[in-house]
């Protein structure tokens, strides 16, 4: 009972980060909007109120600051939730959103698009659309593996994932070095600089699909870790839980990579981090991993945006962030579960 109750401050506390650091980051940059103008402009648009405030900071509000910590909130949520999703499925501490080759997909449907039209919705709808089938097609091909059936999944997942990688790889061969080529490798590093009301409305209805029953199945991801005949004497059926579950995590990643491009290490770091403040009990696991993912990708997107004069694509910071720290994770103990 006491690890229960530890485990809810946990989570609680978590939560009152996340709401400081959104709050925050309102404050800073060359445009603060502070807390009273914040609430101010907000109340402003359901009730009657003086305005006090710069037509500039309303503008900033609405057109720059919310849809980028909307946004940078909502990824880092998608990716760790997906990435904890997919180790308890799979296994696998090394599991990540990349695993079945969605993130590959993506950056190839994105090249594709910029290479034919350089429209940003056209690019977001051409990402979120070749994830979607990179993963079908890998889901089809481990249908046709002879052995075990998710060891064949994970295999599928590699080789449809270098085939696209080489397909994007051509199409950045092919593209304009002049404007074409910048661009595709601009987005491949991933970034929320060009966030949108727009993109923000793009992924939240696949956003929200993917991630309520990844949040309301999270005690049948308990059973999924005991076996499939444990789960079954509990009335579990493990097949139709983890195909859910797998469907779920790759949809919440195709909408995230499809309009920030291919951000790593988030899915991969997050979850161990939340094994290690509330163990492995997906009740507490898959909520504190969602919240950890929030905080720490506006946490970086801050960074990227203010730390230096020009701004470091954000898919570079988590590397070199997540990479240092998963390898201290590793080391600590010998063992990341």
């Amino acid at each position: 009972m006491n690890k229960l109750k530890k485990n809810n401050v946990i989570v609680l506390s978590l939560g009152i980060i996340l709401i400081i650091s959104i709050i925050i980051s309102f404050w800073i940059g060359r445009y603060p909007i502070y807390t009273k103008e914040l609430l101010g402009i907000l109340l402003s648009k359901i009730m009657p109120i003086e305005q006090f405030w710069t037509d500039t900071m309303e503008t900033v509000l609405f057109n720059i600051r919310l849809p980028r910590i909307v946004l940078a909130c909502l990824i880092g949520c998608c990716l760790a939730a997906a990435g904890a999703a997919y180790q308890g499925v799979f296994q696998n501490p090394m599991a990540a959103p990349e695993l079945l080759g969605a993130s590959a997909g993506a950056a190839f449907g994105a090249a594709l698009a910029i290479l034919n039209y350089g429209n940003s919705y056209m690019i977001a709808i051409s990402a979120f659309f070749f994830s979607l089938l990179t993963v079908a097609l890998v889901y089809l091909v481990s249908k046709r593996a002879k052995g075990s059936g998710m060891l064949g999944l994970i295999l599928s997942g590699i080789m449809v994932s270098s085939l696209f990688s080489a397909g994007t790889s051509f199409i950045k061969l092919v593209a304009d070095p002049n404007e074409q080529l910048p661009a595709i490798t601009y987005w491949l590093m991933g970034s929320l600089s060009g966030a949108k009301n727009s993109d923000v409305s793009f992924v939240i209805i696949p956003m929200a699909i993917g991630l309520i029953p990844l949040f309301i199945l999270r005690w049948r991801m308990n059973v999924l870790t005991m076996g499939d005949d444990e789960a079954r004497t509990m009335g579990v059926n493990s097949n139709r839980v983890r195909i859910i579950v797998i469907v779920c995590a790759t949809l919440v990643t195709a909408a995230s990579v499809s309009v920030s491009g291919m951000i790593g290490w988030v899915g991969l770091v997050i979850p161990h981090l939340a094994r290690k403040l509330v163990g492995n009990n997906y009740n507490h696991l898959m909520p504190t991993s969602m919240l950890l993912g929030a905080i720490f990708l506006l946490a970086v997107d801050n960074v990227s945006k203010y730390l230096f004069s020009t701004e470091i694509p954000i898919g570079i910071l988590t590397a070199f962030i997540g990479a240092p720290f998963f390898l201290y994770l590793i080391t600590r103990k010998g063992d990341i579960y």
